[in-house]
């Protein structure tokens, strides 16, 4: 498998690279994440605890980093079996559920509707949560092309590119396959590309994933998992007529059918990852400027358009945009997406009423423009986000479009 650029954070990425695993090592892995697991669900108890002490007694104690931090401490002293494992992972492992208990805790402070909240963190399960390991800097170490990792674990990675700077941290995880992948975290490098003068307008859809300014930049809706889903019809029926009683163990059978359905749907995930990269990539390499659609498809879900909208992928597709302009120093504007389909690219005027989704023609009444609705939209994105346009086909219109950005 090529590796995965993804981007971590400011100034961060994130390499992916698959793993080549022994039957030993796969045990010790498993054994350290069944020992994170323990930490991690220790930690939900506590939590848990000092809440429903907090209600009844009115007082204000918290269960933060430091007193999990001697917790552990506490129970490597005097559980040995957690001690023959790397205190790092433990540590890391504590550190992620201060973070998600955080969150949780600030979004009920700012009032969030409970929709859009992240919830406290759960316990998990044996058969439900994936192996996910961290490393610091101190708990790894690569050498001769191996990655050895606290605990005396070595492990074989597949170096399908170069890292571009020595990684700060790691992290080993297993997929819903039975594939390992290690990804390291390093330095991002900006690898600038030469000025174009052009810029686009994106604007995000179902029927088309992505529509633009630009004809040869559409982004058509692949359809990856509809052209999947009748062999996921057939893995599904085989499960169904296979599954097992309350209590007992799959049958090989069935664990064969849940293995095939797992393949596909890594299959399709991937389709869908690299016809959004691929496109990402030959809009950054055309443009010097992108003014996409902020759109927050997550309320499509509970719509009669949510298998396709899913299937179309747009929040992976625009956070590959995102990376990708990142990584080559192009400029991204993220444009409100309110009212985009009812205002006129081209005077500037807002239609009196919201235009059903059947009606894909804008007409506009003050100044007599027609055009397809979702390019009127890409090319608002434009006008937003103060963009001149004049590269965009070699055309300039008039009015706003037409004005200089500043």
């Amino acid at each position: 498998m090529a590796a995965g650029a993804m981007t971590e954070g400011a100034g961060h990425a994130r390499y992916t690279y698959r793993l080549r695993v022994s039957a030993g090592a796969e045990k010790a892995l498993l054994g350290e994440w069944d020992r994170c697991r323990w930490v991690w669900n220790e930690c939900v108890a506590k939590s848990k605890a000092a809440h429903r002490r907090n209600k009844a007694t009115g007082e204000k104690q918290t269960c933060g980093p430091a007193q999990l931090d001697t917790m552990l401490t506490q129970a490597r002293r005097t559980t040995p079996w957690l001690a023959r494992g790397s205190s790092v992972p433990q540590q890391q492992i504590i550190r992620d559920f201060g973070k998600s208990r955080a969150k949780a805790h600030k979004d009920s402070r700012d009032r969030l509707p409970m929709r859009q909240r992240a919830g406290m963190p759960r316990w998990k399960k044996k058969r439900e949560a994936g192996p996910t390991l961290n490393y610091t800097k101190r708990g790894f170490r690569l050498n001769d092309g191996r990655l050895h990792l606290a605990g005396g674990i070595s492990l074989t990675v597949v170096w399908s590119r170069d890292l571009p700077a020595d990684p700060s941290s790691v992290r080993v995880h297993q997929d819903s396959v039975g594939h390992w992948y290690c990804s390291f975290v390093v330095a991002a490098e900006i690898q600038p590309l030469p000025a174009t003068g052009r810029v686009l307008g994106v604007d995000w859809g179902v029927k088309e994933t992505a529509t633009t300014t630009s004809d040869d930049h559409d982004l058509p809706h692949a359809g990856h998992g509809k052209k999947a889903q009748a062999k996921l019809t057939r893995y599904d029926r085989m499960m169904a007529r296979r599954k097992p009683k309350k209590g007992q163990a799959g049958s090989k059978g069935y664990r064969e059918a849940q293995r095939l359905r797992a393949q596909l749907h890594k299959k399709v995930a991937r389709q869908r990852e690299d016809t959004g990269r691929k496109w990402a990539k030959k809009v950054v390499r055309d443009h010097d400027a992108i003014a996409a659609e902020d759109f927050r498809p997550k309320f499509l879900a509970r719509t009669t358009m949510a298998r396709k909208a899913a299937d179309a992928a747009i929040s992976s597709t625009k956070r590959a945009l995102l990376e990708m302009a990142r990584k080559h120093g192009r400029i991204v504007h993220l444009v409100h997406p309110a009212h985009t389909t009812m205002d006129c690219a081209q005077c500037g005027a807002r239609t009196k009423h919201a235009l059903p989704l059947s009606e894909r023609t804008y007409a506009c009444t003050a100044c007599g423009a027609v055009c397809p609705r979702d390019k009127n939209s890409a090319h608002v994105m434009l006008v937003r986000a103060g963009l001149s346009p004049a590269g965009i086909e070699g055309v300039r219109h008039p009015g706003p479009l037409g004005q200089e950005a500043a």
